[in-house]
């Protein structure tokens, strides 16, 4: 099964009222998908290794959704077969004071992990055009008058735009991917972290609240995506409602940006060629 239906960049325009949110008529093929995940992800994992060995490109995989959607059981589920030692996660909270004291992207790059290894951001640089447009916060910002324009995030879209296209000329790849949950998946999500003691401790009254602004979210992911879809920076806006299918659409765009990607083990340096048959017979005579 094709993710392009799920695919943004930037040659279509995005309505989250026009795409599912749940697995439709894929909901007969679970077992097939299921299976289908698993060999992505063991063919993710062979791909993976390749990448670290050469240490040519770095991937970056930004997950973005609102409370509830599954980003947490998905970076488990999807990403904990691949080698830890070539995968970096971090997750982006509201920025401290240090944090703020800089541009928003300052957190965001030394994050960044080095060419060779997948670096998947739990949110991401993308919080600075959602919450914040939402919220309104950059009106308690401590910047000068004049970078606080009505074209505030028209500009931060441009420069996210900008810094993207200098990652790829730099040697990464950046992939971002919108968890499209449904409000109702989202309340019965909600009632399950209060009714159930094991999922308590991800109970937050402060993340039910942001329902009230659902529509004025609505609006800033359709709008930061069609002004950020590129195709060197492309966006996937995934339903979430269905998690093993989440699950399966996930480890396919995984697989596909890899295969995209090629990376080739590298060849053996001639220096090292010519030390091995004494190394051959060093050996053979232990």
């Amino acid at each position: 099964m094709s993710t392009r239906e799920f695919y943004f960049d930037g040659t279509r325009k995005l309505s989250l009222k026009d795409l599912q949110t749940d697995a439709g008529k894929e909901k007969d093929n679970k077992a097939e998908l299921v299976a289908k995940t698993q060999i992505n992800l063991t063919e993710a994992a062979v791909l993976q290794e390749k990448l670290y060995a050469s240490g040519e490109e770095g991937l970056v995989i930004a997950l973005q959704a609102r409370d509830a959607a599954g980003k947490d059981s998905l970076i488990k589920k999807v990403f904990s077969g691949l080698n830890p030692a070539a995968l970096e996660v971090h997750s982006f909270k509201a920025p401290n004071t240090t944090e703020l004291g800089h541009d928003y992207l300052w957190r965001i790059h030394q994050a960044l992990p080095p060419r060779g290894k997948i670096g998947l951001f739990n949110r991401s640089q993308y919080e600075d055009v959602l919450v914040v447009r939402v919220h309104h916060m950059e009106q308690g910002y401590t910047l000068a008058k004049r970078c606080l324009t009505p074209d505030f995030f028209e500009k931060r879209y441009t420069q996210l735009r900008n810094w993207e296209e200098y990652l790829y000329d730099n040697g990464y790849r950046m992939v971002k991917v919108f968890l499209n949950v449904s409000r109702e998946m989202q309340r019965t999500r909600f009632l399950e972290r209060i009714e159930r003691d094991e999922k308590h401790w991800k109970l937050s009254t402060a993340d039910m609240k942001e329902r009230a602004a659902w529509e004025a979210y609505d609006r800033a992911y359709e709008d930061c995506i069609n002004a950020t879809a590129t195709p060197h920076a492309p966006w996937y806006v995934l339903p979430a409602d269905t998690k093993w299918y989440t699950r399966y659409l996930m480890s396919q765009v995984l697989v596909d940006t890899l295969r995209e990607m090629d990376p080739q083990y590298p060849p053996l340096d001639p220096e090292e060629a010519a030390r091995i048959p004494q190394a051959m017979e060093q050996l053979e005579a232990e």
